[in-house]
């Protein structure tokens, strides 16, 4: 038994050796979420310059809820995204897929950097926007959930705190890089541009990065047998997603706690700080920026730490720090940059312990068979739901001097998501890792 015990570690020692193919793997998937997070959180950066150019209003606020809106919408469409991507990820294989979805967020990145505005063609402005923000909703609810899945299946069995931390960079790379590129923007072409046809940029650099991931993925991997595809009907698949709905619905939860914190502080408390506190956005997106270097160095140091580790467990710790943490944001209720850096800097630390190993996570608790399509309709329910209005939410509750109400849904979330995952867990057991 001592021998066994040490053969295995021994394996998982030598495991850090990934081949020259996996690694390129891990490149274009990683990249994907990089491209994917960007674009999300660039739209809602620039939610209070977009607002006022696709929605008619004399209020600033109500053109910002506007552009959040259609910023929630796109997160209602991540669940169709799942079911139709999803499924056919576990039927035709996950590179086609993966493929598939990166060229339709280039695609709608770049009608959005170059689309008229409401003055130019009216409410054609909006339904242009709104269609594109859709297709990018179908796109992502399946990006993140699969190309986790699919990096998981890449990398030898035990490697799945790497996964979770390189993927996680990658995700934090595209938040740090749209909060530099916003930031940069901002700096160089002043408030005045931005709000004019500055906001356009970081948009026009979003979509001639998704080319290249485009060109990446050709190239990516598969991890689906011919067997398994043989074999795998849509009813098959969706057979293996209905025996294990407990593990849908914990994924759900999992997601959606992790999500609600993440646009809270990602894009609701600066979103908050320009509009309602009228904070300076040059000022707003350096601190944006500060948050995206602590999620990219943090993310590197745990692939390292969980390298070989208990995800569960590294879970259930993490999520159960999630619940206090999130009250540190009642800390910013008055104008002042130095109240917003406090909060914004203060929470960041359990923020990257949740988005690092979340999606891992999830993906532990779904069979190979059905896990593109279980995983995705998860993570698009949590996101639609609890992810997606987030930010709609913080600011509205803030309008109405409500504060308080929010730390309290997302401690709720949290402790949900955690009782969820244990009745899972207990049913249905966990496929990946322990």
């Amino acid at each position: 038994m001592t021998d066994t015990v040490v053969k295995t570690d021994l394996e998982i020692g030598r495991k850090s050796r990934l081949s020259p193919e996996v690694r390129r793997g891990l490149l274009g998937l990683g990249l994907g979420n990089t491209l994917e997070w960007y674009d999300w959180m660039v739209f809602g950066l620039l939610s209070a310059f977009i607002g006022p150019k696709f929605f008619p209003s004399q209020d600033p606020v109500a053109a910002t809820l506007s552009a959040l809106a259609v910023f929630a919408v796109g997160f209602a469409f991540r669940p169709l995204g799942g079911i139709m991507l999803g499924t056919l990820a576990d039927r035709i294989g996950r590179r086609r897929v993966m493929l598939w979805s990166i060229m339709m967020m280039a695609g709608t990145t770049l009608i959005i950097a170059l689309c008229p505005t409401y003055d130019q063609i009216g409410a054609a402005a909006g339904v242009i926007l709104l269609v594109c923000r859709i297709i990018q909703g179908i796109s992502t609810g399946v990006e993140a959930p699969l190309s986790t899945a699919h990096a998981v299946e890449l990398v030898p069995e035990g490697r799945e705190g790497f996964v979770a931390g390189i993927i996680s960079f990658y995700v934090n790379a595209g938040i740090l890089l749209a909060s530099l590129v916003s930031y940069l923007s901002s700096l160089m072409l002043g408030g005045a541009v931005m709000a004019d046809w500055g906001w356009r940029v970081p948009f026009v650099v979003g979509a001639a990065f998704g080319f290249v991931v485009v060109y990446l993925r050709r190239t990516l991997p598969e991890t689906m047998k011919p067997e398994e595809l043989a074999d795998n009907s849509a009813k098959k698949v969706w057979g293996g997603v209905r025996k294990h709905w407990l593990s849908v619905l914990a994924i759900t939860f999992v997601v959606g706690a992790a999500q609600a914190y993440n646009y809270a502080w990602n894009t609701g408390l600066p979103t908050a700080a320009r509009t309602g506190f009228k904070e300076d956005a040059t000022a707003v997106f350096a601190l944006t920026t500060v948050l995206g270097v602590v999620l990219v160095v943090g993310s590197l140091i745990i692939s390292k730490v969980a390298d070989g580790k208990s995800m569960s467990k590294w879970f259930l710790i993490t999520r159960a720090l999630a619940i206090p943490s999130v009250f540190l944001m009642l800390m910013y209720v008055k104008p002042g940059i130095a109240g917003f850096a406090a909060v914004l800097l203060g929470g960041s630390v359990v923020l990257v312990l949740n988005m690092t190993l979340y999606n891992v996570v999830t993906s532990s608790l779904m069979p190979k068979g059905c896990r593109g399509a279980g995983t995705a309709l998860g993570y698009g329910l949590g996101v639609a739901l609890f992810g997606g209005t987030a930010s709609y939410l913080l600011v509205w509750l803030q309008s109405m001097n409500a504060s308080w109400i929010f730390p309290v849904y997302v401690a709720v979330l949290s402790a949900l998501s955690i009782v969820f995952y244990l009745l899972a867990r207990k049913k249905n057991g966990i496929f990946i890792g322990r």
